[in-house]
């Protein structure tokens, strides 16, 4: 069974044959482990992912095509987006998913640290902020969130707005240019 092909080995696995499982684990774990590595730097938690992925072939009802592209590619796409989901997890549960809704931003903790001088200029700050976001429209804040706090990648986004990435990038190239506008003027008004 070991001289079968990737996809000879992945057509066994849906037949629910783990001799080819164990196969494609052998010729494929330290691969997956190293690219879950390298997005979440922790090896407890990129041992998960290489589970994972090989659960995830196991009980995926969808299987490899090769007409589609090498085994390989799909399997780091596989690999990628358990990932993507391990870090988003990761970041829920740690709170570290900052929300950009204006009415949270009374919650964004001040240092206690900070001179008074230091807190009014951080005060002033956030009004501007705040100011210069009623330019923006809803569309335009949930992209800035998206990408700036939650940490998409323009690629994600394309494919959660179900835009080509050119028409992403210049939408958060606008809601940029906006933000840098009426900041300046926000700015110069105080």
């Amino acid at each position: 069974m070991r001289n079968l092909s990737d996809y000879e080995l992945m057509q066994q696995v849906k037949r629910k044959r783990r001799k080819a499982l164990s196969i494609l684990y052998d010729r494929h774990a330290a691969f997956i482990y190293s690219f879950a590595y390298k997005a979440v730097k922790d090896e407890s938690a990129a041992r998960d992912i290489v589970q994972s992925v090989f659960l995830r072939l196991w009980t995926t009802e969808s299987g490899y095509n090769p007409d589609k592209g090498t085994f390989s590619g799909w399997l780091i796409t596989i690999t990628r987006n358990i990932t993507i989901d391990r870090i988003r997890k990761d970041r829920r549960e740690s709170g570290i998913v900052i929300q950009m809704e204006p009415e949270r931003w009374e919650h964004i903790p001040d240092h206690s640290f900070m001179s008074p001088e230091e807190n009014a200029v951080r005060d002033s700050e956030r009004q501007q902020i705040r100011a210069a976001y009623r330019h923006l429209s809803e569309q335009q804040i949930m992209l800035l969130e998206h990408f700036y706090w939650r940490g998409y990648s323009l690629s994600e986004l394309a494919e959660i707005y179900n835009q080509p990435l050119g028409t992403v990038k210049n939408r958060l190239h606008q809601a940029l240019k906006i933000l840098r506008r009426h900041l300046l003027t926000e700015g110069e008004g105080l």
